[in-house]
Protein backbone atom coordinates (compact mmCIF):
# COMPACT_ATOMS: atom_id res chain seq x y z
CA UNK A 1 0.00 0.00 0.00
CA UNK A 2 1.25 3.44 -0.48
CA UNK A 3 1.25 6.84 0.96
CA UNK A 4 -1.31 9.42 0.83
CA UNK A 5 -1.49 11.62 -1.24
CA UNK A 6 -3.25 13.60 -3.97
CA UNK A 7 -3.24 14.59 -7.86
CA UNK A 8 -4.62 16.35 -10.76
CA UNK A 9 -5.94 15.31 -13.80
CA UNK A 10 -7.08 17.60 -16.70
CA UNK A 11 -10.66 18.33 -17.50
CA UNK A 12 -11.09 20.78 -20.61
CA UNK A 13 -11.33 23.95 -18.92
CA UNK A 14 -11.56 23.29 -15.56
CA UNK A 15 -9.52 20.81 -13.11
CA UNK A 16 -9.84 17.83 -11.57
CA UNK A 17 -8.93 16.68 -8.24
CA UNK A 18 -8.17 13.36 -6.51
CA UNK A 19 -7.66 12.48 -2.93
CA UNK A 20 -5.91 9.35 -2.53
CA UNK A 21 -5.30 7.46 0.99
CA UNK A 22 -5.74 4.53 3.34
CA UNK A 23 -8.97 5.19 4.77
CA UNK A 24 -12.38 7.28 2.99
CA UNK A 25 -11.65 10.05 5.55
CA UNK A 26 -7.80 10.45 4.23
CA UNK A 27 -8.88 10.49 0.75
CA UNK A 28 -11.17 13.25 1.37
CA UNK A 29 -8.34 15.04 3.44
CA UNK A 30 -6.25 14.66 -0.28
CA UNK A 31 -8.92 15.89 -2.22
CA UNK A 32 -9.09 19.25 0.24
CA UNK A 33 -4.77 19.29 -0.43
CA UNK A 34 -5.02 18.89 -3.93
CA UNK A 35 -8.10 21.62 -4.46
CA UNK A 36 -5.41 23.43 -2.68
CA UNK A 37 -3.01 23.23 -4.89
CA UNK A 38 -4.97 24.20 -7.55
CA UNK A 39 -4.83 27.72 -5.98
CA UNK A 40 -1.10 27.67 -4.83
CA UNK A 41 1.36 25.49 -2.82
CA UNK A 42 -0.39 24.07 0.06
CA UNK A 43 2.86 23.63 2.03
CA UNK A 44 3.53 27.43 1.88
CA UNK A 45 0.24 27.89 3.70
CA UNK A 46 1.02 28.15 7.09
CA UNK A 47 -1.89 26.85 9.91
CA UNK A 48 -2.79 29.84 11.55
CA UNK A 49 -6.55 29.49 12.43
CA UNK A 50 -8.52 26.17 12.47
CA UNK A 51 -12.48 26.26 10.76
CA UNK A 52 -14.71 23.55 11.61
CA UNK A 53 -16.98 22.20 9.16
CA UNK A 54 -19.93 20.00 9.34
CA UNK A 55 -21.26 18.43 6.14
CA UNK A 56 -24.05 15.54 5.57
CA UNK A 57 -25.21 14.36 2.44
CA UNK A 58 -27.20 10.83 1.60
CA UNK A 59 -23.77 9.31 -0.15
CA UNK A 60 -20.50 9.63 -0.17
CA UNK A 61 -20.24 11.23 -3.77
CA UNK A 62 -22.50 13.81 -2.38
CA UNK A 63 -20.92 14.40 0.55
CA UNK A 64 -17.21 14.93 -1.00
CA UNK A 65 -19.00 17.71 -2.89
CA UNK A 66 -20.41 19.06 0.16
CA UNK A 67 -16.85 19.27 1.46
CA UNK A 68 -15.06 20.62 -1.15
CA UNK A 69 -17.60 23.82 -1.65
CA UNK A 70 -17.50 24.23 2.07
CA UNK A 71 -14.03 24.71 1.99
CA UNK A 72 -14.50 26.71 -1.41
CA UNK A 73 -17.15 28.77 1.06
CA UNK A 74 -14.84 29.24 3.70
CA UNK A 75 -11.81 30.50 1.69
CA UNK A 76 -14.09 33.08 0.08
CA UNK A 77 -15.88 34.75 2.93
CA UNK A 78 -13.01 34.52 5.11
CA UNK A 79 -9.89 35.24 2.64
CA UNK A 80 -8.23 32.22 4.09
CA UNK A 81 -6.33 29.71 1.81
CA UNK A 82 -6.18 26.29 3.37
CA UNK A 83 -3.54 23.93 4.25
CA UNK A 84 -3.67 21.13 6.45
CA UNK A 85 -6.82 19.44 6.88
CA UNK A 86 -8.52 16.42 9.16
CA UNK A 87 -11.86 14.44 8.65
CA UNK A 88 -14.05 11.82 10.18
CA UNK A 89 -16.44 10.39 8.48
CA UNK A 90 -19.98 9.13 10.07
CA UNK A 91 -23.68 7.64 8.70
CA UNK A 92 -23.35 10.46 5.75
CA UNK A 93 -21.71 12.91 8.01
CA UNK A 94 -18.14 14.61 7.94
CA UNK A 95 -16.95 16.63 10.78
CA UNK A 96 -13.62 18.67 9.72
CA UNK A 97 -11.25 21.03 10.24
CA UNK A 98 -9.32 23.09 7.93
CA UNK A 99 -6.35 25.27 8.79
CA UNK A 100 -5.12 27.69 6.92
CA UNK A 101 -3.84 31.37 6.82
CA UNK A 102 -5.17 34.60 5.66
CA UNK A 103 -4.03 34.86 1.49
CA UNK A 104 -1.52 36.93 0.55
CA UNK A 105 -0.78 37.46 -3.10
CA UNK A 106 2.14 38.40 -2.84
CA UNK A 107 3.54 35.38 -1.03
CA UNK A 108 1.31 32.63 -2.20
CA UNK A 109 0.78 33.59 -5.65
CA UNK A 110 -2.85 32.24 -6.21
CA UNK A 111 -3.30 30.97 -9.81
CA UNK A 112 -6.73 30.82 -10.04
CA UNK A 113 -10.14 31.13 -7.99
CA UNK A 114 -12.34 28.51 -7.77
CA UNK A 115 -16.05 28.68 -8.26
CA UNK A 116 -16.87 25.25 -7.54
CA UNK A 117 -16.61 21.99 -7.02
CA UNK A 118 -19.19 19.60 -9.83
CA UNK A 119 -20.45 16.27 -9.90
CA UNK A 120 -18.35 16.08 -13.02
CA UNK A 121 -16.65 13.33 -13.05
CA UNK A 122 -17.30 12.47 -9.08
CA UNK A 123 -16.09 9.25 -7.62
CA UNK A 124 -15.25 8.42 -4.20
CA UNK A 125 -14.70 4.23 -4.43
CA UNK A 126 -12.34 1.73 -2.81
CA UNK A 127 -9.73 0.63 -5.11
CA UNK A 128 -6.55 -1.73 -5.15
CA UNK A 129 -6.82 -1.16 -1.47
CA UNK A 130 -6.83 2.21 -1.28
CA UNK A 131 -9.28 5.16 -1.39
CA UNK A 132 -10.15 7.35 -3.88
CA UNK A 133 -12.22 10.47 -3.89
CA UNK A 134 -12.12 12.57 -6.74
CA UNK A 135 -14.38 15.43 -9.04
CA UNK A 136 -13.96 18.43 -11.10
CA UNK A 137 -13.51 21.74 -9.36
CA UNK A 138 -14.73 24.90 -11.49
CA UNK A 139 -11.98 27.61 -12.09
Amino acid sequence: MTAARWEHFPHEADMGVRGIGTSKAEAFEQAALAMTAVITEPSGVAAREAVAIRCEAPDDELLLVDWLNALIYEMATRGLLFGRFQVTLSDGGLDGTAWGERADVARHRPAVEIKGATYTALRVARENGEWIAQCIVDV
